[in-house]
């Protein structure tokens, strides 16, 4: 009977040891499915949009985002040149420093919530949105009669500019095969410097004619205000040109929407090798996929009223967007995340703090101040006229503008040839520590050709710093998690511009040192912990 129960209690024991065994081989198997699924998931889209080709599609995709990334670019640039000449409204170097700010506040609530957005509801939709929203609060900001208004309307317009960026680029790199990526977002990025080419051009030519404007509703429209509204038209028009083109065929995929993406590749072939009836077998795969639905029940059912439908949509998006956020915190994407944010961070912090506050610093040193002291103020009884006339007859501070704008060239260019080659860790640490030795040096700079000189280096070497980054930071992550790690990102780097540009604000009136330093430093760590980031040269889109 002894034995008996040993055998009996021997047998469960290898029973039980049996089923952990069987249930842990299951999840591995699950896991392991899941991810050899990603990567044929990767592979048949890698294939489908290799087989389309390069040619007028991507052209024309890279001109219309690209347009949209030079208005985003002139929209943020255009306060810094108002900031010198918007005399009616009073500006003490603390409005101007909470002026240079507010857009990026607006570019942090915009970036994360429709960079999150975009991965659920939609590139394109989103993308539609937020440039129309950009250009509208652009134009209504022109009218404003006050400090107040004015600062509400660049926030509101901010916000149109931090949703447009991380989409952008997510919906951009979508349409391009692995070799052609990187050359491509080097392309795309360099209308950054068109854009800000553009609004110093426009305030060259417009802004010092303080004698053209009108009057209306009682309000002086004079030449600063039409110089806002023409660097609003960009986003408008860039929203018409994104209403001809079509969603991402990665995001179909990514929803499963297999039969609408097979429609957007085969458009692609067609722009590329114009009307052939044979279309490529890595095309066709696409449409003999099952279609996936994921939404878990219908909050469009007839008998719920059109505000609970609306309130639940977005209830939804708001917790798959902090779901997606969760994600990024988490294995394999929490170093990554990590290091990105840092970069980011130090990047944003350096190159906006000083970026936008060029004109004014240039305006100083022609006045015959220092660029790192001499209040400004302005009070009721300063005649505005007295402000006008030095806006009228400054018009160096915009010219030296527009040759900061100009020195992008080369660094785009570099980025474009090198950045297949040297790889986009080695391009972004390498521009980041050159930029942070170029800031050190301002310290050293006493006339306004020095400044130039260094302002012009400068910007010429963070330029291939951000190329670079926007690239690492759109492949280190699989699409359904792409634009909402980019939304993340960039929210992180306006906090560090607003917290550069309301630095800059208060320590400019004493001396500019201890920003300079500072930057400097956060600069060349940044670069040195950008060399721990994953290569990306040779991955597929997952």
């Amino acid at each position: 009977l002894k034995n008996d129960i040993e055998d009996l209690f021997c047998k469960m024991n290898l029973s039980h040891d049996s089923q952990e065994s069987d249930i842990n081989n299951s999840e591995t198997k699950s896991l392991l499915k899941e991810e050899n699924n990603v990567y044929d998931e990767a592979d048949l889209y890698e294939n489908a949009v290799a087989s389309c080709g390069f040619g007028y599609f991507q052209i024309k995709l890279l001109f219309i985002c690209g347009w949209a990334i030079a208005s985003d670019s002139a929209e943020i640039q255009t306060v810094s040149f108002v900031l010198p000449s918007a005399c009616d409204l009073y500006l003490t170097s603390n409005n101007k420093g909470w002026l240079n700010a507010i857009i990026f506040i607006g570019m942090i609530l915009g970036g994360y919530g429709f960079g999150g957005a975009a991965d659920i509801k939609g590139r394109r939709f989103i993308l539609l949105m937020s440039m129309s929203l950009n250009g509208l609060f652009g134009v209504c900001s022109a009218f404003s009669p006050s400090f107040g208004y004015f600062l509400v309307f660049r926030l509101l317009s901010g916000i149109g500019v931090g949703a447009a960026m991380p989409v952008l680029f997510s919906y951009f790199v979508e349409f391009m095969s692995m070799n052609r990526r990187g050359p491509m977002i080097g392309f795309m990025a360099s209308f950054w410097m068109f854009g800000n080419i553009l609004a110093s051009a426009a305030a060259w030519i417009i802004i010092p004619r303080v004698h053209i404007g009108f009057y209306i509703f009682g309000l002086w429209f004079g030449s600063w205000r039409i110089f806002v509204v023409i660097c609003a038209i960009p986003s408008l028009s860039s929203a018409f040109f994104l209403y001809f083109m079509p969603e991402s065929p990665k995001y179909l995929q990514n929803i499963g929407q297999y039969k609408r993406a097979e429609k957007v590749f085969k458009l692609m072939f067609n722009c590329n090798f114009g009307q052939v009836e044979s279309i490529p077998p890595e095309i066709s795969e696409f449409g003999d996929r099952q279609p996936r639905v994921d939404t878990p029940f219908d909050i469009h059912h007839g008998d719920v009223c059109k505000f609970s439908q609306c309130l639940c949509s977005f209830s939804l998006t708001l917790k798959k967007v902090c779901c997606s956020t969760k994600k990024l915190f988490q294995k394999p994407h929490l170093r990554t995340t990590l290091i990105l944010l840092f970069v980011w961070f130090t990047l944003s912090f350096g190159y906006y703090g000083l970026w936008m506050w060029f004109p004014e610093i240039f305006q100083r040193i022609q006045q015959g101040g220092s660029s790192c002291g001499g209040e400004t103020s302005f009070n009721e009884t300063k005649s505005i006229w007295t402000c006008s006339q030095q806006v009228e007859f400054g018009t160096a501070v915009y010219m030296e503008s527009f040759l900061i704008a100009l020195s992008n060239l080369p660094g785009n260019i570099i980025t474009v040839l090198v950045i297949n080659k040297l790889g986009r860790r080695q391009l972004l640490a390498i521009s980041m520590v050159i930029s942070g030795i170029c800031v050190f040096f301002f310290w050293f700079v006493t006339t306004p050709t020095e400044t130039l000189i260094m302002a012009c280096l400068f910007s010429g070497v963070s330029v291939a710093g951000w190329n670079a980054l926007d690239a690492l930071a759109l492949e280190q992550y699989p699409t359904n998690l792409r634009s909402t790690s980019f939304g993340l990102q960039s929210g992180v780097g306006r906090v560090a511009a607003v917290l550069g540009n309301v630095v800059f604000g208060e320590m400019v009136d004493l001396h500019c040192s201890i920003p300079l330093l500072t930057v400097a430093v956060m600069l060349f760590i940044g670069g040195l912990s950008a060399i721990k980031l994953q290569k990306t040269e040779k991955t597929a889109l997952k």
